[in-house]
């Protein structure tokens, strides 16, 4: 992500719905999870809301590569340990191990998520957690995504192949941000017809006091459902959404880093190396 985008990103993600929402479903989740006191690293923390908006619970480290996001950081929430690293070199850099890692929207950014991910799960304990969430449904490539710089948006299957060969348990795979999803659909599809390439318009325009609070009700109250299924450990709650979530328990030591396999269906083009 450049510059432009943490920009906008310190500028309405404390009030923005996708963001609110979203942070709220994260919480709820991660309470029902862990007890106070644990460590959490949120990888790939951006401008910091995520992860401080659970350090009056946990222990919070936020990492990101981008030096002027742990800037933005460190400024807006100085009770929050943030570190500018490479997660190759980040282990040297924690002085405990977490508990849970989250990465929030993280793994379409980078070519081989395989590696990213067993990356992130090399920092944990055995039986520690990780939190996943990825933009879903490749029918929704808009312009938005290649702003934002993504390799891919998901389907389904492509995001549990991720994890598939590593030494983890899936406690819940869903979809969420699914009652927003047709409303979401129609504005892509007429966004396409609409929005030249180069347009710098963003799915993250401010709208109005009262559409902005009806929408992070409609998104956050997914939470209970979500919630539901990960302590019955059932799969996907939603058949379809904007995004996908995962919740792993760790089963054994990442002793080696996996790779993206040869073979996979190619990311979008836009991005695709």
């Amino acid at each position: 992500m450049q510059k432009e985008q943490f920009d906008l990103h310190e500028a309405i993600e404390e009030k923005h719905w996708w963001f609110v929402a979203r942070r709220t479903i994260m919480r709820r989740l991660i309470e029902d999870l862990l007890p106070p006191g644990e460590e959490i690293l949120d990888i790939g923390c951006g401008t910091g809301a995520n992860i401080a908006y659970l350090a009056e619970t946990y222990r919070c480290v936020g990492v990101d590569v981008s030096s002027i996001a742990i800037q933005k950081a460190k400024q807006r929430f100085p009770s929050v340990t943030f570190i500018n690293a490479h997660i190759e070199n980040l282990k040297e850099q924690l002085n405990t191990t977490p508990k849970l890692i989250t990465m929030m929207d993280v793994l379409e950014h980078v070519e081989d998520d395989f590696a990213l991910l067993s990356q992130g799960l090399s920092l944990l304990p055995t039986g520690g957690y990780a939190l996943l969430t990825v933009p879903a449904e490749p029918a929704l490539w808009s312009v938005h995504d290649e702003q934002f710089e993504h390799y891919r948006r998901y389907t389904f299957e492509r995001f549990e192949r991720i994890w598939r060969d590593m030494p983890v348990t899936p406690l819940l795979v869903s979809y969420y941000n699914s009652l927003l999803y047709p409303a979401v659909k129609t504005v892509r599809t007429l966004g396409k017809w609409t929005r030249g390439r180069d347009s710098s318009q963003s799915d993250f325009d401010q709208p109005s006091a009262v559409v902005n609070s009806t929408l992070k009700r409609l998104f956050a109250s997914e939470a209970r459902v979500l919630i539901r299924a990960l302590r019955k450990q059932s799969k996907t709650p939603f058949v379809r959404g904007v995004s996908l979530i995962a919740i792993l328990r760790l089963d054994a030591p990442i002793e080696t880093i996996y790779t993206k396999p040869d073979g996979l269906p190619p990311d979008h083009p836009v991005n695709a190396q």
